[in-house]
């Protein structure tokens, strides 16, 4: 009896500490080395961002020349002012202008500028003087009866960030307030022009905000150009389709020196470029030209357009080596059963270019050469092309594709052409106010969706470089919406390249793809066969040691009884 005593406690305790093993040591360690690794992520950094409140700070100098003020007048100043102007987009996006204007007589050196014989020559001395920082203005105000700019322009916008204002009349008696606030409106249209226009930021704002929000003009600006991307791959393209009759020579790389690097420099700051270009033979548009006997020639309707770039795409090859955008710009030479050959627009007029440009792909261009052949001429026609022609329809095509907005200036406004830089700094400032904002918008998107995907799906693995991504981006957004407030346009910039980088990087790697990962239902298929044996003498063996404890103690109760 005693031996048997002693089995049933040696199995009560051999029960016991299975069981102790089990949940003390089996199921935290199993629970540890099947875990989700999830690196810590910033989420009350991200939530904070989901609600994005831009503040665009613009320095404005408004600097009044001899013979606008009076002598008491003058006195008044330097003087400074601030303008602010807030715009709720939506519930979660909200900006504010900060306008930041100084306002101070000439000096001396800048009178000597202003004696210049012409408006561009005013313009280039003042900028020899000082440069201006990025996205400031400066606006010179010149006497009304200044030759300067002639008698029906009001205004002149520089190559740089430096406008000419013909002042409007003051009265001797006025105060700095009444002077000032004469001089409001148009200083206003004057930084519109220069700077940037509520709209394009609107639009800029699209990866956000509903399309409802945007004018029609700034969204056709903003579907028109390419999206924002850190590195851009610009292909020149010859289309030969008839060999046979021409022979086609085109000086293409002297081209893109004179016409495009200039103003690839000068965007510099915004991507990378990289430059290419190819002859393709026997390559054709892919649509049937008609026959206009009331012209004797060849037309492409533009309702055939569409039509075109398809066929041709497919010969153009691709870079596979590279991710960025592609923006194509194809010249095509027709053979000489096609020739002339004019593009019509919806209103049944030639284009003038004789050209036209797909949003966010490129541009194509027609180059008749149909004047070189004559009755005798002997096949193949060598034929050297008007580059200059051409390339200043790319040029342009260009400008718009990366993002340059055309300028509807107000009645009275000259806008000097941006010569051979190919881009005005004005210019230039517009495009980085809305690449800014844009990078901030798209980086802020992506960050947030991947949040609340990690959040909503627990068993996606989230490694170390994955959290140092995302904190590299909320870092870099944090820092271009404060650069932004503080009018840094340069750094806003660059910071807002760096969020879009980084929180591209940590949204498309591979790691998070969720059918890496098991679902819980599966996780249990997998291992209730492998713990449900070992499991079941376990607990039987428990609850008899706890019914053998019930028992012994109602015996127990009952003797005491």
């Amino acid at each position: 009896m005693a031996a048997l005593q002693l089995e049933k406690q040696r199995g009560r305790s051999a029960a016991l500490a299975i069981a102790a093993v089990v949940i003390v040591l089996g199921i935290p360690l199993w629970w540890k080395t099947t875990e989700t690794y999830r690196a810590w992520l910033p989420f009350s950094e991200i939530s904070e961002l989901d609600s994005l409140q831009l503040q665009l700070s613009v320095d404005i100098e408004v600097v009044f020349s001899r013979g606008t003020l009076t002598p008491e007048q003058q006195k008044r100043f330097p003087h400074s002012h601030v303008n602010e102007k807030e715009h709720q987009v939506d519930a979660k996006t909200g900006l504010r202008y900060k306008y930041e204007t100084r306002y101070r007589t000439a000096t001396i050196m800048e009178e000597d500028a202003l004696n210049q014989p012409t408006a561009a020559e005013a313009d280039l001395s003042l900028h020899m003087l000082s440069e201006s920082s990025c996205g400031s203005v400066v606006v010179y105000v010149i006497p009304g009866s200044s030759t300067l700019l002639p008698e029906d322009v009001k205004v002149y916008v520089g190559q740089r960030r430096t406008a000419l204002l013909r002042s409007p009349p003051f009265k001797s008696s006025w105060n700095l307030k009444e002077v000032l606030s004469n001089l409001e409106m148009d200083v206003e249209q004057v930084v519109s022009t220069m700077s940037f226009a509520h709209q394009d930021i609107v639009a800029a704002l699209s990866d956000r905000v509903r399309m409802t929000k945007v004018t029609k003009e700034s969204m056709t600006d903003s579907m028109r150009a390419i999206k924002s991307s850190p590195g851009y791959e610009i292909t020149f393209s010859l289309l030969n389709p008839d060999p046979k009759s021409h022979s086609l020579h085109w000086d293409i790389e002297g081209a893109v020196q004179s016409y495009i690097q200039p103003l690839l420099n000068k965007l510099a700051p915004i991507a990378n470029f990289s430059v290419d270009s190819q002859i393709l033979y026997y390559a054709v548009l892919g649509v049937n030209p008609r026959f206009d006997n009331s012209v004797s020639a060849y037309t492409l309707s533009a309702d055939s357009l569409s039509h075109v770039i398809n066929p041709v795409e497919a010969r153009l090859g691709s870079n596979a080596a590279s991710s960025n955008p592609v923006l194509n710009f194809l010249l095509y030479v027709p053979d000489a059963h096609h020739s002339p050959l004019f593009i019509r627009d919806h209103g049944k007029r030639e284009v003038p270019s004789n050209a036209f440009h797909s949003p966010r792909w490129g541009g194509i261009m027609v180059y008749n050469v149909n004047e070189m052949y004559g009755p005798e001429t002997e096949r193949p026609v060598d034929i050297n092309i008007n580059m200059s022609k051409v390339m200043g329809v790319f040029l342009a095509q260009l400008r718009l594709m990366l993002g340059v907005q055309h300028t509807h200036p107000p009645t009275g406004f000259v806008l000097q052409s941006p010569g051979s830089a190919g881009l005005s700094d004005w210019e230039l400032d517009r495009l980085l106010w809305s690449r800014s904002v844009e990078n901030i918008a798209t980086a802020s998107t992506t960050i947030t969706s991947l949040a609340q995907l990690l959040d909503q799906i627990g068993n996606i693995v989230i490694n170390d470089n994955i959290a140092q991504q995302v904190s590299s981006a909320v870092t870099s957004l944090q820092s271009a919406v404060a650069e932004l407030e503080a009018g840094n346009l340069a750094f806003a910039l660059q910071y807002s390249r760096e969020a879009i980088l980084a929180s591209e990087r940590a949204f498309f790697d591979p790691s998070l793809l969720h059918l890496l990962y098991f679902p819980d239902d599966q996780k249990f298929a997998i291992y209730i066969p492998l713990f449900l044996p070992m499991c079941v003498p376990i607990v039987l063996s428990l609850l008899k040691i706890v019914s053998e404890a019930k028992k012994r103690r109602a015996d127990k109760q009952a003797k005491s009884d």
